[in-house]
């Protein structure tokens, strides 16, 4: 079974990315790597700890002379700021260091803060937002990474793009892959809109939040081409690949909203005008959708169209102007902390859904296929689809 896991604080010396699962004889393209990571910082709207980090990751189990080897994969990718808090959050217990040290008692609403103090028994914030932070997310676009370079091999990608940020949607967002598919190689990204025109509308929303001190949220949509039929169970709740994914997208930090196909627009309407006709072309000898309101998945299970995942981001917690909020220590009222944060994250939380999706994927992918080596794996999914293309 594939299994990920991650480790590592905001401000401490590394994020740590662990996965186990994947077959020998997968080809690892470190730069492939690296580059979604890079996405993952960019964006219009992004704070200045973008300008301290510069994410590159470093494998250090699992992989050799460039292919993994069936062993789990560990990945380091050390925090730079952590000189600046390597005293402040020492791992010894060292008088010197805890001088240093200044508590976080004002929790801000809409974050971990008071729920993880109430949870853990602190009165301080600190040790709840270091690991809350959105800066974990780093490691699961690493790990996702690996799993995307994994469904690559059997023809499947995975991409984002932006369909909105706060009052400014894209009206139009049936777009072609290949577009989506080929922002990922872009260096100008602004707000990973494919319309220039609402891309700069977009931009002048991020501006008045800005100048307002606020932040503004949105909606990123992923979508995973290539995915054959099957995938997932209708047998058991827990292996509903739609509500697996559904889970693994509103995990990512201040996602508070999932939807799979068309499902809000579906709520409000007809049967007649929900559900996605089938047809079967003899040609190709494969059932075919005039549409895809589905989302590519129907009764928990891939149908073969191209899965589709929104995610609906709410504003970031961290405001330049503080809401109200309490002491926890004195309990009397204050402003909420302010640490150094985003504006707009929208791209940057697209880039880690594709992560998340990916990772949902290549897991009931492995569940499905199994395989010790991806030529075995290779050999069990050519032999179900030629069964597919036979039914």
């Amino acid at each position: 079974m594939l299994r990920f896991h991650t480790a590592g604080e905001s401000h401490g010396q590394a994020l740590v990315a662990f996965i186990s699962g994947l077959p020998a004889g997968l080809r690892v393209d470190l730069e492939y790597i690296n580059r979604d990571l890079k996405r993952r910082q960019g964006g219009y709207g992004r704070g200045g700890r973008m300008k301290i980090e510069s994410d590159h990751a470093q494998i250090l189990s699992g992989v050799r002379h460039g292919e993994t080897i069936g062993s789990p994969i560990a990945i380091l990718l050390e925090n730079r700021d952590w000189p600046n808090w390597q005293e402040a959050l020492a791992v010894e217990d060292r008088p010197e260091a805890k001088a240093k040290y200044k508590p976080l008692t004002p929790p801000r609403p809409g974050h971990a803060d008071l729920a993880g103090c109430l949870k853990f028994n602190f009165r301080d914030a600190r040790y709840i937002l270091e690991r809350a932070s959105a800066r974990e997310t780093t490691s699961r676009v690493a790990a996702g990474a690996l799993a995307k370079l994994f469904l690559r091999t059997f023809g499947i990608e995975v991409a984002s793009h932006v369909v909105a940020v706060g009052r400014v949607a894209l009206e139009n967002s049936d777009v072609a892959f290949e577009k989506i598919l080929a922002l990922r190689d872009r260096e100008d990204i602004v707000l990973g809109c494919l319309d220039p025109e609402t891309e700069a509308r977009m931009k002048a929303e991020v501006d008045e939040a800005l100048k307002t001190r606020d932040s503004v949220g949105g909606v990123f949509e992923v979508i995973a081409r290539g995915v054959p039929p099957g995938l997932g169970s209708c047998a058991q709740w827990d292996e509903k690949l739609d509500g697996q994914i559904a889970q693994a997208v509103m995990s990512v930090q201040a996602v508070k909203a999932v939807e799979i196909g068309s499902g809000v627009a579906n709520a409000a309407t007809f049967g007649s005008k929900v559900h996605d006709p089938i047809g079967y072309d003899r040609a190709a000898s494969h059932f075919i959708r005039p549409t895809n309101r589905a989302g590519g998945l129907e009764g928990g299970m891939t149908n073969g169209e191209d899965i589709i995942v929104r995610g609906f981001l709410k504003p970031i917690s961290s405001l330049r102007q503080p809401l109200e909020s309490v002491d926890l220590q004195t309990k009397e009222p204050v402003k909420a902390a302010y640490e150094r944060s985003d504006v707009c994250v929208v791209p940057a939380a697209g880039v880690v859904g594709e992560a998340m999706v990916a990772l949902s994927l290549a897991r009931a992918f492995l569940e499905k296929f199994g395989g010790d080596s991806i030529q075995e794996t290779r050999r069990n999914f050519d032999s179900y689809i030629d069964q597919v293309r036979r039914f």
